[in-house]
């Protein structure tokens, strides 16, 4: 059986964009699902594919996948010649660390900040609670790349699954023109030229529905 993810919007899905991202480092083929989210339809549909009605989803022949880290971990663990986790004990628990308070935390900047790829407009205010986010962030950039990153411009030097779980929020700080310190403007910069990255961000910017 060939892999088959099962993803939402490429515009609004954050946890979509993860598990793409993770799927795309392997280099490994796959099937791609595409199921619009918020339609009348798509908590059937998504049943279909997973007990949780939620994307990603992984389809293997080990059965479904369905959290993003998950995948994430499996796929590491299925293709090891990618290197999806940093090289070296130490950067793979940073990275794991960092993965999962994404994973787990910054529930201001997703409340206020939700994905859309297409939107190029700051917040009329932003809330303390968020600016936190966004510091706790800015943070955790910075030390994964003074700690790891001195080997190319990504998180741990090459893209890998902690590029994933935060290209999102790259994703968010510049579609509301957050101002940030150098170092992490730099690096949303590294994540827009990723090809991965574009490649997923082209097309959401084709896509024409809209999720209020």
């Amino acid at each position: 059986m060939s892999l088959k993810l099962v993803i939402g919007n490429k515009n609004y899905s954050s946890w979509s964009l993860r598990g793409w991202l993770a799927m795309e480092l392997t280099g490994a083929p796959y099937d791609e699902v595409l199921v619009p989210l918020y339609q009348p339809d798509s908590h059937k549909r998504l049943l279909g594919y997973s007990p949780t009605a939620k994307v990603p989803v992984l389809l293997c022949e080990d059965g479904a996948i369905w959290d993003s880290l998950a995948i994430a971990e499996y796929l590491a663990e299925r293709f090891p010649e990618a290197h999806l986790w940093p090289f070296g004990q130490a950067a793979r628990a940073l990275a794991r660390a960092v993965c999962a308070e994404m994973h787990s935390g910054f529930v201001a900047l997703r409340s206020h900040m939700s994905m859309d790829m297409r939107r190029n407009e700051p917040l009329n205010e932003v809330p303390a609670d968020v600016a936190e986010d966004i510091r706790r962030i800015c943070a955790i950039w910075a030390e994964c790349r003074v700690r790891f990153g001195q080997d190319g411009p990504y998180l741990f030097g090459h893209a890998s699954i902690a590029d994933a779980f935060y290209a999102p929020v790259a994703s968010r700080l510049r579609s509301y023109a957050v101002e940030l310190p150098a170092e992490a403007a730099a690096y949303v910069e590294t994540i827009y030229r990723w090809p991965a990255f574009q490649r997923w961000y082209q097309a959401a910017l084709q896509e024409t529905e809209i999720i209020e």
